[in-house]
């Protein structure tokens, strides 16, 4: 995917919770197989993505989340004692843009899954983070409403943003958060970028997808994480 590819997939990605029962091709599949194994290579997680098994989503906790017809998901595993949400968000939305541009809709699950019958290989060192839900959604969902760029990233100073930060901004304004919250900050200190969040569930995997959003936004060298 070139960057604009990226981009038209982060603007049209939105959260989806129903879905089809078509079934993803094998060279759909193939191509999110070559990048979960690239993503996993990369970072030292264990992403499984799991086809054609609708138990994971079934029972009282998907039907609290709205969940109907997921057959398809990603399972993000990785080693404990890490900052395993945060390096899950960021690998996991990379998958999430592919999945988008091949067609597919997606929604990040942090609990309303059944977590009993997901299937996935777990290693004795190794613990399950969370669920992205894969699949042709019965719509496309809708976009969520974002705050203002100026409570998401701030230049020390006060001074005005470069083209690139603001366009970073922009992008991870576009991003997935828990309950929509947006509790993520970009602070320009010279030509150092830091990001944090606020505390609350999921806000460390959130904090992940947002980074990868800013760096494909601002698609600058001038920049690097502080």
């Amino acid at each position: 995917m070139d960057h604009a590819q990226l981009m038209d997939a982060m603007k049209s990605r939105h959260a989806v919770r129903r879905y089809t029962d078509q079934v993803i091709p094998e060279d759909v599949r193939a191509e999110l197989a070559a990048a979960i194994a690239r993503g996993n290579a990369e970072s030292g997680l264990n992403i499984q993505a799991v086809y054609d098994e609708p138990e994971g989503f079934r029972g009282g906790m998907a039907h609290y989340g709205s969940f109907r017809g997921v057959r398809n998901y990603l399972v993000l595993v990785g080693q404990t004692g890490t900052d395993l949400d945060t390096t899950c968000g960021y690998y996991g939305q990379r998958i999430v843009l592919l999945a988008q541009y091949l067609g597919l809709n997606s929604c990040w699950v942090g609990l309303t899954y059944n977590k009993r019958k997901i299937q996935a290989e777990i290693g004795e060192d190794e613990k399950m983070a969370l669920v992205i839900a894969l699949g042709y959604g019965e719509n496309t969902g809708k976009p969520h409403k974002s705050k203002p760029l100026e409570d998401l990233g701030r230049v020390r100073g006060g001074a005005a943003m470069p083209d690139w930060f603001r366009r970073g901004t922009e992008a991870a304004s576009l991003a997935p958060t828990g309950l929509n919250q947006q509790k993520f900050l970009f602070e320009l200190d010279g030509d150092a970028v830091r990001a944090t969040t606020g505390s609350g569930a999921y806000t460390r995997v959130d904090l992940g997808i947002v980074k990868y959003h800013f760096e494909i936004g601002a698609d600058s060298p001038d920049w690097h994480w502080a």
